[in-house]
């Protein structure tokens, strides 16, 4: 698959990851599950760091490097936390959680153990 695939859709998700995060969602019915936003940070952050990699692998050539891994770490990490910092000065409804931004490092987290543990896997066979 071309990098341009996996550069869009990381853009595109970045984007959809923005929209949710920076307009006012108090009349959608989430049900009643306790901290539902903070699995949607993870799960967002979590593809996010996905996404991010394949484009940063594919563009470094090099499956074995640990760098397409951090580079696609930080990025999440620092989007989350921009997008944190835009909803307390760019909104009057939403405003910066630091709940959240630790929902965003643990989905990055969850990502880079799902692309290790899946690097590890198909070495094994």
């Amino acid at each position: 698959m071309p990098k341009q695939i996996y550069f869009f859709a990381a853009l595109l998700w970045a984007g959809v990851i923005a929209f949710f995060c920076l307009v006012q969602l108090n009349n959608v019915p989430l049900g009643n599950v306790s901290n539902l936003d903070k699995l949607v940070h993870v799960f967002f952050h979590l593809v996010l760091t996905m996404l991010c990699f394949l484009f940063f692998q594919k563009h470094t050539n090099d499956i074995n490097s640990l760098k397409p891994i951090i580079i696609s770490f930080l990025f999440s990490v620092f989007f989350g936390i921009g997008i944190e910092i835009a909803q307390e000065l760019l909104t009057a409804t939403r405003h910066a959680d630091v709940f959240d931004v630790l929902a965003n490092l643990s989905g990055a987290i969850l990502g880079v153990a799902f692309i290790l543990l899946f690097d590890l896997k198909t070495k094994v066979r």
